[in-house]
């Protein structure tokens, strides 16, 4: 997986209802024209990462076209969500 560029953004929870802080991810990829998840518009991933008492956990995550926003009917291999988790620890603080 190749990531381009990313936003981080902390998403504010007024009213406490959630456990943690949450950050959503926006990670733009760079997609191989031979691989099932290319699009001619390229793609990104919509990710939110949780964190609480100094732990981090990938919540949920989407792949999104780009340009049109509509979501696309993929998973990522199971080595993908690990890289993916370990760029989120690495990066939620920005948001603060």
């Amino acid at each position: 997986m190749d990531i381009t560029g990313y936003e981080v953004e902390w998403i504010r929870d007024p009213f406490g209802i959630l456990a943690g802080k949450r950050y959503e991810f926006r990670l733009d990829l760079d997609v191989d024209a031979e691989d099932d998840l290319y699009t001619p518009n390229g793609v990104y991933i919509r990710a939110v990462y949780r964190v609480e008492n100094e732990q981090g956990k990938l919540v949920t995550y989407d792949l999104v076209e780009k340009g049109t926003d509509r979501l696309l009917e993929f998973d990522l291999e199971d080595e993908e969500e690990v890289e993916l988790a370990a760029f989120c620890e690495q990066h939620w603080q920005e948001a603060e």
